[in-house]
């Protein structure tokens, strides 16, 4: 079958151009097999990486269509079915496929598909992802764990630093501190490790500002393009547990807004805006500036008469009061 590669091209600090190949290909060839056919074959000068072709080292991932993935893994056939799927209005059936090959977002291009990765690499060593033996005489052996307490690392473990999550990471786009999806799973890795003596230290640096778990905004991007299902976001959540358990309302905004939330929900079954803005922005009076930059907006409102004056608690209340309680004692348990 005929397929037409449309492959974004660039120099460094240069404006992209698409480049057009056509190939005679297999539904079973992957990405990675057609781009080597195209340096092969027709341009020796096309710039992309690989290695293992075996979903591995996770150096081959690119954007496929749109979204990040590895060329290794992703075939003809099923990208494809996924095409048909989504464009199938947009579709001849007299014209060959197309498919789009570009590089990875979130990071400079270098040339062509190959793109600058220090910023990757250099956000996942701010988390320190290694365990810790500082606070503890080294054994004669090895330290020991139970496989109850290596399962915890199973999930994680699977990381092949492919870049695909953080390559389609909206709060990395918008916030340059954030150290992206990668480094927070690796770094919820070390939170889980038996054998860390950090944990503490970590929770702290974790929480700071928007640089940690609450610069992520929820997206699920990162979940749903990890080629090993590692599951970034659900790491992401894990830390924020971890965090609130530790941590008072007091502590921060971010702490705040996600305590305040469920107590006003368990007490009215939606949420009292006017208690919410001064609990969690105006830290219940105690933060005077949070309170002065929310006046404005109050004041428009009630100008407007939008400004709720009473509260009613919506029905069913006692159902959800029940159901988040009870969530909350199976985690206790």
């Amino acid at each position: 079958m005929e397929i037409i590669f449309k492959v974004i091209r660039q120099q460094q600090n240069s404006t992209p151009v698409i480049k057009t190949y056509s190939l005679e290909v297999e539904p079973g060839n992957t990405i990675l097999d057609c781009l080597n056919r195209i340096k092969w074959e027709q341009d020796g000068t096309l710039a992309f990486r690989k290695n293992c072709r075996n979903t591995i080292c996770g150096s081959c991932a690119v954007r496929i269509n749109g979204r990040s993935a590895l060329a290794c893994k992703e075939n003809i056939g099923s990208e494809i079915a996924r095409l048909q799927a989504i464009q199938s209005s947009t579709n001849t059936a007299n014209s060959p496929p197309e498919i789009t090959v570009a590089p990875l977002g979130n990071m400079p291009v270098i040339k062509d598909l190959v793109v600058d990765m220090s910023s990757f690499w250099n956000n996942l060593e701010a988390v320190a992802p290694y365990v810790s033996t500082a606070a503890r005489q080294v054994p004669e052996r090895e330290f020991l764990q139970t496989p109850q307490e290596r399962s915890l690392l199973d999930q994680t473990g699977n990381c092949i630093m492919c870049g695909a999550c953080y390559s389609e990471c909206n709060a990395r786009e918008v916030n340059p501190d954030f150290v992206g999806p990668h480094a927070l799973a690796k770094a919820y890795r070390m939170v889980a490790d038996s054998r860390d003596s950090k944990k503490e230290n970590r929770l702290e640096n974790y929480n700071e500002g928007t640089k940690g778990v609450w610069g992520c905004t929820r997206c699920l991007y990162c979940d749903a393009v990890c080629p090993m299902e590692v599951a970034p976001l659900e790491q992401i959540t894990k830390i924020k547990q971890e965090i609130l358990t530790h941590k008072e309302k007091t502590d921060s905004r971010s702490i705040r807004h996600r305590k305040v939330l469920v107590e006003l929900v368990k007490e009215g079954g939606w949420i009292d805006e006017r208690q919410f803005g001064l609990q969690v922005v105006g830290n219940y009076f105690r933060d005077l500036k949070g309170l002065l930059s929310i006046t404005p907006l109050g004041l428009r409102m009630l100008a407007r008469g939008k400004f709720p004056l009473s509260f009613e608690p919506s029905e069913g209340t006692e159902q959800v009061r029940s159901l988040i309680e009870s969530v909350q004692q199976t985690k206790e348990v």
